[in-house]
């Protein structure tokens, strides 16, 4: 038995001494919203030639990738988009990958079909749930998300996840100055006392389509204080190794929040993410301009174990750190789209 196999066996650590711990999986590229910051619609329009069928991976391709990354160290497994809830039968593919063990099993979600398929979801071996939220105003979240879409029924699905055995529910909001930031209070004040985790986002530089400017990230720092001189906040340390979110929590013990300061302060030195898009690429980082295809080697009949060195191979040569780097040396660089790469 070779180390890759033994579940004893030191796991592979990347160039900066990281392990591979999370993998994030992006079933679709496609999704119902065309939030600004992810999908542009002057971008993402009519005439936009997204993945078609056959180029995406299988189940039973996501589900063999997932148990060969389970080998090298993966624990946690988040399906991602696009909208995940777009793709046909997604609770199939939970089954197969609960069915894998020791893994947890987590998705994310803008939650427009949340409240359809919480249960089945559940019920096929979902462990967690996260619903993208930017806003509780109508007005301000339809400007966020460039749909058609009322904010009720995201909370319907937030209340199906719930009413399903997902809670606690984690809730992300991308905070743009000028957009949402005004709003940030009020959802916060919704979510206390709820149970559920609220998260708060600073706006990124994911891809080259979104028009990212610094002068439109509202600093994690700022949204505590905002949100701490109404509610009173005490930060609290990481649950985890590699947790993204600072976490805070309200001093009368009332629930707590998280922060994801990817550009003011950046968390690379922990980050223990790896990505594979919906057609098979593996990625190491969210600002990367180039992937492994895995779909080639799957397609062409390769062993587990030449598709395991090459997950390995990419991992170890792993030296990504751009959030740290964020600067002229690397302004201008080509970096995949969000839709893509998955959130």
């Amino acid at each position: 038995m070779t180390p890759a196999h033994d579940a004893n066996a030191t796991q592979p650590l990347d160039r900066l001494g990281r392990p591979l711990r999370d993998l994030r999986i992006s079933v679709t590229d496609r999704c119902n919203f065309r939030c600004r910051y992810c999908m542009p619609r002057e971008v993402f329009g009519e005439r936009y030639r997204f993945l078609p069928r056959n180029e995406l991976l299988t189940f039973e391709e996501i589900a063999r990738i997932a148990r060969i990354a389970r080998r090298l160290g993966v624990r946690k497994i988040r399906l991602t988009g696009g909208e995940p809830l777009l793709r046909n039968g997604l609770p199939r593919l939970v089954r197969m990958l609960a069915a894998l063990d020791g893994l947890d099993i987590a998705l994310t979600t803008n939650g427009s079909l949340l409240a359809e398929q919480a249960a089945a979801l559940r019920a096929a071996g979902l462990r967690r749930v996260t619903v993208s939220l930017d806003s509780l105003d109508d007005a301000v979240f339809q400007q966020m998300n460039d749909a058609d879409f009322p904010v009720a029924r995201v909370l319907d699905g937030i209340d199906a996840a719930a009413r399903a055995g997902l809670a606690p529910v984690k809730i992300n909001a991308v905070v743009r100055r000028g957009v949402n930031d005004h709003t940030a209070v009020d959802l916060a004040r919704h979510f206390k006392g709820s149970g559920h985790i609220l998260r708060f986002i600073e706006y990124m530089d994911v891809g080259t389509t979104n028009g990212w400017r610094v002068d439109d990230v509202v600093p994690g720092g700022e949204i505590v204080r905002m949100i701490s001189a109404v509610m009173p906040l005490q930060p609290i340390e990481p649950a985890y190794r590699g947790e993204v979110a600072r976490r805070w929590r309200y001093a009368d013990g009332d629930g707590e929040i998280g922060i994801i300061t990817s550009v003011t302060q950046p968390f690379c030195g922990d980050c223990t993410r790896a990505r594979l898009s919906a057609d098979g690429a593996l990625f190491t980082c969210l600002f990367a301009t180039q992937g492994a295809d895995l779909r080639a080697l799957l397609r062409a009949g390769a062993a587990d174990d030449v598709i395991e060195a090459a997950i390995e191979g990419a991992w170890r040569r792993r030296a990504d750190r751009y959030s740290e780097l964020r600067s002229g040396e690397t302004r201008g660089m080509p970096r995949i789209e969000m839709s893509y790469i998955g959130g």
